[in-house]
């Protein structure tokens, strides 16, 4: 970051903690009015400076509609107005939520009061409703005004207008852009722009907004042209563009990390620890090529293991303000595509100099820890060093020997086997030690999608996480927590990796929904610690229901962020928690390598301290940010690329497990991850009513039902990359159909005998007297039309 940045996220960190003060104490003076000098002298802010920026603040709370003037000149806290400033998500339904900074849970905004709001918007929301804890709702509310619209530009196919209707509008066609998140929005494109050729995957830049009342139609014009919709690799070029996501260095970038030597010089040494003699490994995956991380384990004369975790230094190459800390930042993390990654560095340092490569010298971070029979790390150091790695194993290859006792393998490895099983041994000893303390672990299976030159799928199969993969996972946990406490104990600011506790509503929800299964949790859903949840999963461990309830577990969690203040990580039952192990991937990694360097060489002072709490915030934010930007275009790109190829297994069957039951059908997961639909609609057998609580469908004739964790056998009716649906039908046993069809026949059968007996009732009652027919029905109303039909339960809607 620049100096002006550092300049105006101080400034802004300020103006926003002021106004959080201001508000603080205006409701701490029974929300009474007051003077500006009450609160300047209440704050302890009566210098001319500060007082001008306390103005300055009290007149930006009166534009958000927070206080409000009196004709006295006091100002008060505005009542009877919930009217808050926060930023809008949409959804592909159309309602959407507002998330304000003050307010502990998003406020879900209905589809009609949303007033045109877009996916990212900054919106003035006003509360409605406000949460009902006991009922499991969140607050609900309408936006009031679009403060700033957060679209500046869209993505998706252009559909042209034949040249008359060109002349007649003015306009080249329309774009329905690429984005769930904006259901039914069409941009109408502008004949000042470019104008592609039908098909096209554009870029458009909005020009004209939707407003109240028209709240599907933008205009823009087309700025940019990815190429055509039926180009190989388009649709991820798509979601790349979609999410913002730089896909290309700035000449700036490209032209510093040219200059970046491809060795290290003696000049590169001075102060640090030469490792180069020990035999010290990296372990990856095979296809891996951004190598940040290598290890070597001792053991030591006292019983003890010697650990050494060695981290690309990446800071040595990245400055402070360069223009490659600069992209970096503005990245914030690799991302890993199906068929691409996009780096977070360019590939000449990522690929090359700061990658651990066999038998070359690297700059590393090495953080070396003494840990006892029992897990613990009783001595480290963190320290500058210099290392050489000797062998670039591969995961598979480890796994190998560890646990198939490759007989070839050993032989080739032969000179580290030894050191290996001694990482095993150290692996269980630290897992073993984050069991005792409550650790969560999801063991979940992670989808690897397989494409074909062309980028289509061909294969989903599933990594099994080996020995290899979890001794690496094992010992990088031990070194992020070890640097985070060692600078968390001395006062000294850095980024955390934190992890809040699991939302009451959702842990009730869960709670619940295990004791189906036979398992009573002692706890409170506000307090239950991560070992009670652990002890869940280790119930369960191996029988058909653990998927499911690993699953529904990690969606009952809250989402890991980056933060400036350690209030640990819940799901490792850590205390301090940092991200200190891949920097050439990840921004908050590299920011700690820069922080260690920087208390080591420029100092621990006062003014150290509070240079880096004034930078740190934004950081964290920025990280945060980017990282569920990553995810989630790694997400949209799985799902579509998992519908693309169960496009070609259509009227296929396979067995799957619900995952989730609802009000408008199941989705079903089947064994390589794919999810889809069994919508109500299409569960023919009999008619359904929802069990919200319980969650549970219900046949209403013949008692059948449908619950979370239930295996069924399903056929592939529907499955389109462009919406990311993959529908299901159930597919019935000989049995149960045969079974289904004589009682059709016999429902049939019995309705038949029943109109018989209506006509001969008729023609009796032609013959009787009007006092007769004026006897009271089953329902106690008179005349024979007074009894009511048996009522039908409607299915659901979609």
């Amino acid at each position: 970051m620049s100096k002006e940045k550092d300049k105006d996220l101080k400034e802004e960190q300020e103006r926003k903690e002021l106004k959080k003060n201001i508000i603080s104490f205006m409701k701490e003076q029974n929300e009474e009015a007051l003077e500006v000098n009450e609160i300047s002298e209440g704050l302890n802010r009566s210098g001319a400076k500060d007082f001008k920026k306390l103005v300055k603040a009290i007149a930006e709370l009166e534009r958000e509609d927070k206080v409000v003037l009196l004709q006295s000149g006091k100002f008060k806290l505005k009542e009877g107005s919930t009217a808050m400033t926060g930023r809008f998500s949409g959804t592909d339904r159309g309602f959407g939520f507002v998330t304000i900074e003050e307010y502990e849970q998003d406020i879900f905004i209905p589809p009609n009061a949303t007033k045109s709001a877009l996916n990212g918007d900054i919106v003035k929301v006003k509360v409605t409703q406000e949460a009902l804890p006991h009922k499991d709702k969140g607050p609900a509310g309408e936006v009031i005004e679009i403060v700033e619209r957060g679209t500046e530009h869209v993505f998706g196919e252009f559909h042209p207008y034949n040249d008359e209707e060109v002349k007649e509008k003015d306009l080249y066609g329309y774009v329905k852009p690429k984005n769930q998140k904006m259901p039914d929005l069409i941009v109408e494109i502008e004949t000042k722009g470019l104008r592609p050729v039908d098909g096209s995957i554009v870029q458009v830049e909005v020009t004209d907004f939707a407003h109240e009342g028209e709240t599907n139609h933008l205009r823009g014009i087309v700025t940019k042209t990815l190429g055509h919709k039926d180009e190989p690799g388009i649709e991820i070029l798509t979601v790349v563009h979609k999410y913002d996501i730089p896909s290309e260095f700035p000449k700036a970038v490209t032209d510093e990390a040219e200059e970046v030597p491809d060795t290290i010089s003696d000049d590169d040494l001075k102060g640090r620890k030469d490792l180069r003699e020990e035999v010290i490994i990296t372990i990856d995956g095979a296809d891996a090529k951004d190598l940040d991380d290598a290890i070597q384990v001792k053991r030591l004369e006292n019983g003890n293991y010697y650990l050494g975790v060695h981290i690309a230094d990446v800071s040595h190459y990245v400055t402070e303000n360069s223009p490659m800390d600069d992209e970096a930042f503005e990245r914030g993390t690799s991302v890993y595509l199906t068929d691409r990654v996009i780096p977070m560095l360019p590939q000449r340092l990522s690929n090359g100099i700061c990658s651990l490569h066999p038998d070359v010298d690297r700059l590393t971070l090495s953080c070396e820890m003494e840990i006892d029979q029992s897990g613990e790390v009783v001595d480290y150091t963190i320290s500058p060093s210099v290392i050489n790695n000797h062998y670039r194993m591969t995961y598979q290859a480890v796994n190998d020997i560890l646990e198939e006792d490759d007989q070839e393998r050993k032989e080739e490895y032969k000179e580290i086997v030894p050191m290996l099983k001694e990482m095993e041994t150290l692996h269980n000893i630290l897992e073993e030690k984050r069991v005792r303390r409550g650790s969560i672990d999801f063991d979940t299976r992670e989808a690897k999608i397989q494409v074909d030159p062309t980028g289509f799928p061909v294969d989903i199969l599933l990594r099994e996480r080996g020995v290899g993969e979890r001794l690496i996972e094992s010992f990088m946990l031990s070194a992020n927590e070890t640097v985070s406490e060692h600078y968390a104990k001395q006062d000294l600011p850095i980024l955390y990796r934190v992890h809040d506790k699991p939302d009451e509503g959702k842990m009730q929800r869960f709670i619940e929904f295990v004791s189906g299964f036979g398992i009573n949790v002692k706890a409170l859903k506000d307090s239950i610690s991560p070992k009670k949840l652990q002890d869940i999963l280790d119930k369960v461990d191996g029988t058909p229901e653990e998927g499911v309830i690993s699953m529904l577990l990690l969606r009952s969690m809250q989402q890991a962020k980056y933060d400036v203040v350690p209030i640990g990580h819940y799901g490792l039952a850590a205390e301090y928690y940092s991200h200190f192990t891949s920097p050439i991937r990840r921004y908050p990694d590299l920011i700690l390598h820069r922080l260690i360097h920087y208390y080591d060489e420029v100092g621990k002072g006062q003014k150290a301290k509070s240079r880096w709490n004034a930078k740190l915030p934004e950081i964290a934010e920025r990280s945060s940010m980017t990282e569920r930007r990553a995810v989630d275009a790694e997400r949209e790109t799985d799902e579509m690329k998992k519908a693309e190829y169960m496009s070609t297994k259509i009227g296929e069957k396979f067995e799957g497990v619900i995952t989730s039951v609802t009000g408008f059908g199941l989705f079903v997961q089947l064994p390589n991850s794919v999810e889809g639909l069994v919508h109500i609609s299409n569960m023919n057998d009999d008619y359904y009513e929802f069990n919200e609580r319980e969650l549970l469908l219900i046949g209403q004739r013949t008692g059948n039902t449908f619950r979370i964790g239930q295996s069924v056998e399903v056929l592939v009716t529907k499955a389109d990359k462009e919406s990311y649906e993959i529908d299901f039908e159930l597919v019935e046993d000989e049995e149960a159909k045969a079974k289904r069809e004589k009682d059709k026949k016999e429902r049939k059968a019995r309705k038949s005998r029943k109109d018989g007996k209506g006509d001969k009732k008729k023609r009796f009652r032609k013959g009787k007297s009007k006092k007769d027919d004026g006897k009271k029905g089953p329902d106690g109303k008179k005349g024979a039309k007074g009894h009511r039909g048996r009522r039908k339960t409607k299915k659901p809607k979609k």
